[in-house]
């Protein structure tokens, strides 16, 4: 058979030496090319349940840890622990709020850069909180104290933050599916510990202490 045309939704085949060969050849064109019949050898059906599962066990170790956590702040740094827990509360309501905002599908390395997100909210506290208490031992006063112990640990802050930040970019643009989801949710809990961790527990602090005479700090 010889093709005299440009293939297309319409063109013309010469030489073959029948009808019904000429039937045949547009049967099997229209078909596609795999001549051969295909045959079910085994099938397989599974159901949401088990990704269901995983999900709502995720969902669970963040409760757990999120738990964990406000109960050692609280008892450890007191007052100031109430500040960061109502931080970490605000920055999971914003994650949400974000992922929400892009209609993005929370999946379970999703939940997994939320409890990283979380760890790294604690850690930025426990800096902050850990500065302040240096500065009340080097003598300073409780106002003068919150306000170096903010100032100095912003830069730790903000380095440590960027290097996971870049890292996340990194995965975003060369991972797969799942490696993207845990990269966009954990880019997004940096950004917003960030701005709990730093602005939110130092407007909570200045809000409780900055207009008062205090002579100690419960933290």
């Amino acid at each position: 058979p010889v093709i005299r045309d440009q293939l297309g939704k319409r063109f013309q085949i010469e030489g073959l030496d029948s009808v019904t060969e000429a039937r045949d050849l547009a049967l099997l064109l229209r078909a596609g090319s795999l001549a051969a019949p295909v045959e079910i050898i085994e099938e397989r059906t599974v159901g949401p349940s088990l990704g269901r599962a995983n999900i709502e066990q995720g969902f669970l170790s963040v409760i757990i840890g999120f738990g964990l956590v406000l109960v050692f702040m609280l008892l450890y740094y007191r007052t100031f622990g109430l500040f960061a827990n109502t931080a970490l509360g605000l920055n999971l309501v914003l994650i949400v709020a974000v992922l929400s905002m892009f209609q993005a599908t929370l999946t379970l390395p999703g939940v997994a850069g939320i409890v990283l997100t979380v760890g790294m909210a604690v850690d930025a506290n426990v800096l902050i909180f850990e500065r302040i208490r240096e500065e009340l031992r080097n003598g300073n006063t409780p106002q003068a104290s919150i306000h170096l112990g903010y100032d100095r640990a912003l830069s730790t802050i903000v380095d440590a933050n960027i290097t996971t930040l870049i890292a996340a970019i990194v995965l975003f643009n060369f991972g797969t599916g799942p490696i993207k989801g845990f990269a966009v949710t954990l880019s997004i809990g940096i950004l917003t510990s960030m701005f709990t961790a730093i602005f939110v527990t130092r407007g909570l602090a200045n809000l409780m202490y900055g207009r008062k005479r205090v002579k100690s700090l419960a933290i």
